[in-house]
């Protein structure tokens, strides 16, 4: 068994979900989080459930130098990368003109050149292999107008719909999937209050996973889990701008404490 996948933010939520699902399928697994104990933890179940083997990779995708050194290993020919997926991200619990300057940078970073230089090199690998499949993990965010958050997500989809139109003749498979509200630890790490959130909102992350590993074996491009959300985002392609930029300014007040 010589089929490996590469996950990013792997040690909860939709990267837990994706890692155990492609364990499944049967590839063996680079995680790449900055928690080294609970990566630890994560091999020892996977490979003891699925009989893979796991490499651990920890890194901070925030930081550019090691950005580089998980692409590195998405470059590795020897071991090559037949699945990336770029899932880690987070909030900034406070809008852009009263945050510091480095959170930005960090997000951006994280969501946007991570993303770039991982698929960057992946393509590469998978170029030479004959094909594979990259499933960038972004947001119904992505259609919204509001913080950098919003921004990266935006960049994200619209990033995976043109590598969908330049690779599909290379069998390489590129899927954005972009769910909203989901039972993760990202809004406890931003600190930001969804208790209002009615269960109707809410998805779940072994869902999402499912969805989008289906999809973009089928080559679908982009996924909206959801029937809210899919109308949301109806909503926010053909309403007028400004009633998006109203509906960004109600949501962002909502959900930022400061």
């Amino acid at each position: 068994m010589n089929k490996w996948a590469l996950v990013t933010g792997t040690t909860s939520g939709i990267g837990k979900s994706f890692c155990t699902l492609l364990a499944t399928e049967g590839y063996n697994l680079v995680l790449v989080s900055r928690n080294l104990p609970r990566m630890k933890s994560q091999s020892d179940l996977l490979k003891s459930t699925y009989n893979i083997e796991v490499e651990i990779l920890q890194a901070d995708l925030s930081d550019i130098v090691q950005i580089n050194t998980v692409a590195t290993r998405c470059a590795d020919t020897s071991r090559p990368i037949e699945v990336l997926v770029n899932n880690a991200g987070f909030g900034i619990n406070s809008s852009f003109s009263r945050s510091a300057i480095q959170s930005q940078e960090n997000l951006i970073n994280c969501m946007v050149m991570a993303p770039m230089k991982l698929t960057h090199s992946a393509i590469k690998t998978m170029e030479s292999i004959g094909g594979g499949i990259i499933i960038n993990v972004s947001s119904v965010a992505a259609f919204m107008a509001g913080s950098t958050y919003c921004s990266a997500k935006s960049w994200l989809t619209v990033f995976s719909e043109s590598l969908h139109t330049e690779l599909k003749t290379k069998n390489i498979k590129i899927h954005s999937i972009c769910p909203g509200f989901t039972r993760t630890e990202f809004h406890e790490r931003c600190k930001q209050d969804v208790s209002g959130v009615p269960n109707i909102f809410w998805l779940k992350p072994e869902k999402i996973a499912q969805i989008a590993w289906k999809k973009a074996d089928k080559g679908v491009v982009i996924s909206i889990p959801g029937l809210h959300y899919k109308g949301l985002v109806f909503l926010h392609r053909f309403a007028p701008r400004f009633i998006v930029r109203i509906y960004g300014k109600i949501a962002t007040k909502i959900l930022l404490k400061k």
